[in-house]
């Protein structure tokens, strides 16, 4: 009985199941040991997924809290929380221009295995839209540790702006002569000043086949988790405004902190600190 009324009564005019009122009794009454971990999973859920600056799914968040066995069981609790990973967008703005005269250099990655640091690097460029207009950015990737080495940002794209980037991956590593970099057949790539820089420094240009966008994949998976993990749901004011975010991606976050499905789940960084 309930009062006046019997529970078989208050649940057929509530439309629920006397067994399933019972149920939630006990429970509330005395949670059981998977109500107590889902409970506490929860919470570290919530904590990992603002860490992640609201980047991971479940397979990235089972690893950060060490169950990727758990995978299912971490779906299920995050729609419980209501929290979902950012989606990616299909927009895409293209910054390769090959309409040029300067020589194409032969696409050196055909067949070629990486299996050390510093062995193939890959660069590219892209925009992003802010109040002021665009900016253009500029990165150079280490293939096999997939790290950022470096970048380089300006309102306009020229030759300068590749080179800014290419040298400040060189100062950081001191590469060996022989060393791949990769890009497509954009002018700023092909310029006479561009290849200075990699004759100086005994390195050897590799250019993407025409019309094909998959031989510079490394460096286009790059440029996709930037935008969706921290440009696409964002509206800068200003150009300082969107390198400040980009320069905080790269360093603090995708080179220190974001777990790389394709490196074991951890951050490149991470990584190359294991092959020493």
């Amino acid at each position: 009985m309930s009062g006046p009324y019997k529970i078989a009564w208050l649940c057929e005019a509530l439309l629920v199941s006397r067994s399933g009122y019972y149920d939630w009794l006990h429970r509330s009454r005395r949670p059981g040991p998977r109500h107590r971990e889902n409970t506490r999973l929860r919470q570290r859920i919530r904590e990992e997924f603002i860490r992640s600056r609201q980047t991971y799914g479940s397979p990235r968040l089972a690893r950060a809290l060490g169950c990727p066995g758990r995978r299912n069981r971490i779906a299920r609790l995050m729609r419980l929380e209501r929290i979902w990973a950012r989606q990616r967008s299909k927009y895409r703005v293209a910054t390769t221009d090959s309409r040029h005269a300067d020589p194409i250099a032969p696409n050196r990655l055909q067949g070629l295995k990486t299996e050390q640091p510093d062995q193939v690097w890959v660069t590219d460029a892209t925009c992003v839209l802010t109040a002021q207009g665009w900016l253009y950015v500029v990165a150079v990737l280490d293939v096999y540790t997939r790290r950022v080495l470096g970048w380089a940002m300006h309102e306009h794209l020229d030759a300068q702006v590749p080179m800014a980037a290419l040298q400040m991956a060189i100062t950081r590593r001191r590469p060996r002569p022989g060393l791949i970099v990769h890009s497509d057949r954009g002018r700023q790539f092909a310029s006479a000043d561009y290849r200075q820089v990699l004759a100086r420094h005994g390195l050897l240009a590799s250019m993407s086949r025409k019309g094909n966008c998959y031989d510079n994949a490394f460096i286009e998976s790059f440029w996709s988790s930037l935008k969706y993990e921290t440009v696409y749901h964002r509206r800068f004011a200003t150009r300082a405004e969107a390198r400040t975010a980009i320069f905080d991606y790269i360093e603090v976050f995708y080179n220190r902190t974001r777990l790389h499905s394709s490196l074991g789940y951890v951050s490149p960084i991470a990584f190359e600190s294991q092959l020493n």
